[in-house]
């Protein structure tokens, strides 16, 4: 075998693990949508990790919930709802803004084949909801 073969085999197959590594890791970002099917969130990498915005409402409100009055008036639609850091193989953790009661929780996310779980949580994860928003785009 000639050098050239030699050499060029190897980076080959150096070269097909990382292409089969990279095409095994699933990625949280993208459109999702709720189990409603009445909200579209972005989820992109940002410097906190992932932040999920909104960015469709099939019946688009106003912020009326927000604790902060000064914030009651702004639309719901462009706002940052999400914010991850990872925490494993497709697992996150971090807070989940919930637009209908204004209230921002403790949250998990983990991929589920091509869609996310999100959990919300209080008390200490005491009391924990679930959904699962399915992959839009």
């Amino acid at each position: 075998m000639s050098i050239s073969k030699k050499l060029i085999l190897p980076v080959a197959f150096a070269g097909i693990l990382t292409v089969s590594a990279g095409a095994q890791t699933r990625d949280i970002t993208g459109t999702f949508v709720n189990e409603s099917g009445g909200t579209k969130v972005r989820l992109v990498n940002c410097d906190a990790g992932v932040c999920g915005t909104v960015i469709w409402m099939r019946n688009p409100v106003k912020d009326v919930k927000n604790p902060d009055t000064s914030k009651r008036d702004r639309p719901v639609v462009g706002l940052q709802a999400v914010t991850l850091k990872p925490t494993g193989s497709g697992t996150y953790a971090g807070s989940l803004y919930d637009t209908e009661s204004g209230k921002t929780y403790s949250g998990k996310a983990k991929l589920a084949g091509d869609d996310v779980e999100l959990s919300g949580c209080v008390l200490g994860g005491l009391i924990c909801k679930t959904s699962v928003w399915k992959r839009s785009e």
